[in-house]
Formats: structure tokens, C-alpha cells, sequence
């Protein structure tokens, strides 16, 4: 990170990264939580996310506030205010992120105890996955690493297959096991919450690959002009 003249620069640019880095690590590990419940079915492990995610909000309030004083006071430019801009819309992505581990969450007292869904088995897997997006998508933030982003972005695929699969399992599922489509359907609700979280990754990792070269993504592979 460059050094500025003035050390409360650095030092309030430090502090927005270090609430960027507070709600990903919430946001994550409510994701893991949230299935963790989902799979034991344990309605207090649930309720203790569903609280949990008021912090994430409050974070996310503290990141806009931190970000407008920064632009107002410090005006900053080029690397700087790309760095500002991207932790104020990364915060908003994160959580966009915690709502849907929230959502998880809520749907662990639907499941009925003494349905056995067999698709409920790959929901883990997908979250797993999910959650190391998020995970690696933070450590790109910090480090401004733009190949770790596209990396990112790539793994998005095998999320949108996990969820393929899983749909079409929970329909098969539901048409021979009609006692079950109450609780096949809710986990038709997880796994596309789930599919959301690894979208909202890639977005992350769209606005890192911004912030650290000045690119937008989708214009990374185009010819450059003269």
C-alpha cells in the first residue's frame, strides 16, 4: 500500500480495509454455520446466525460512513480513490452475502427431522466451495492480487454445476418421494441461495481486479487502443 504524507490517510485507508476484512470473515464463516445447522439440524446453531448477521450490517454502515469522510476530507485520486470506491461496493456485496447465509439459516426449522433427502449430501460440498470463493476473494482484496480474483471468478462454474445437479436430484427426488417436497423445496431455496453467494464472489472479484489495475474485468482480454 503507498504511503501518503499525511498518516491519518493511511491510517483511516487502513481501517476501511480492516472493516472489509471483519465482514468477509463474518460473512464466511456464517456460510459454513449456516449449513453446518442446515445438515444437524440445529435451530439454536441457526438462530445464532440469524442474530449475528445485525453485525454485518452495522459494519456495513461503518464502511459508508468511513468512505464518505475519506473522499470528503482526503479527496483522494487514481489508486486511491479506486481503493475507497470498491470497499464501499464490496461491503454492500458482503452483505448481500450474510443475507443469504441468513436465509440458510432460516430455513433449518422447515426441514422436516425424519425426511432423509438424499440431495441434502451435496449442499456441503456447494457450500464449501462457495465459501473458500469468499474466502480467497478477500485474501485478493488485501493483497490487491488481480490473477487470485480471476481465479475467483473461474471457480464460479463449479457452483452453478453444484446447483444444476442438486436441482435436478431434489425434483427427481420429490416426484418419488411426494411426502417430502415441503422439505425438498426448502432445500431447493438453500441451494440457490448458495448459488447467489458464489455470484456475489465473482462480483467481488470483479471490483478487486478494478481496484488493483485500473481494468474493469470484462475488458481485461480486449485489444488495447493506440
Amino acid at each position: 500500500m503507498v504511503e501518503h504524507t499525511v498518516k491519518a490517510f493511511d491510517d483511516e485507508i487502513g481501517a476501511l480495509r480492516g472493516l472489509i476484512a471483519e465482514m468477509g470473515g463474518l460473512a464466511e464463516v456464517n456460510i459454513a454455520r449456516s449449513v453446518e445447522a442446515l445438515v444437524k439440524r440445529d435451530t439454536d446453531l441457526a438462530a445464532e446466525v440469524i442474530a449475528s448477521d445485525a453485525r454485518l450490517d452495522a459494519l456495513e454502515v461503518e464502511v459508508d460512513r468511513l468512505a464518505v469522510r475519506i473522499i470528503a476530507l482526503r479527496a483522494p485520486m487514481a489508486d486511491d480513490l479506486r481503493d475507497v470506491i470498491s470497499a464501499l461496493k464490496i461491503s454492500g456485496v458482503i452483505e448481500r452475502i450474510g443475507d443469504y447465509a441468513k436465509n440458510i439459516a432460516k430455513r433449518v426449522g422447515e426441514v422436516e427431522g425424519r425426511a432423509k433427502i438424499e440431495p441434502l449430501t451435496l449442499v456441503p460440498t456447494m457450500a464449501e466451495i462457495a465459501q473458500s470463493m469468499v474466502k480467497d476473494v478477500l485474501d485478493a482484496y488485501a493483497a490487491r492480487d488481480a490473477q487470485l480474483a480471476v481465479e475467483v471468478v473461474d471457480r464460479d462454474e463449479k457452483v452453478d454445476e453444484f446447483y444444476n445437479s442438486i436441482f435436478r436430484n431434489l425434483v427427481a427426488h420429490m416426484m418419488e418421494n411426494p411426502a417430502t417436497i415441503s422439505s425438498a423445496a426448502q432445500l431447493l431455496f438453500v441451494a440457490r441461495n448458495l448459488e447467489r453467494i458464489g455470484d456475489h464472489a465473482t462480483n467481488i472479484a470483479e471490483l478487486v481486479y478494478y481496484a488493483a489495475t485500473g481494468e474493469y474485468y470484462t475488458d481485461r482480454d480486449m485489444p488495447r487502443g493506440r
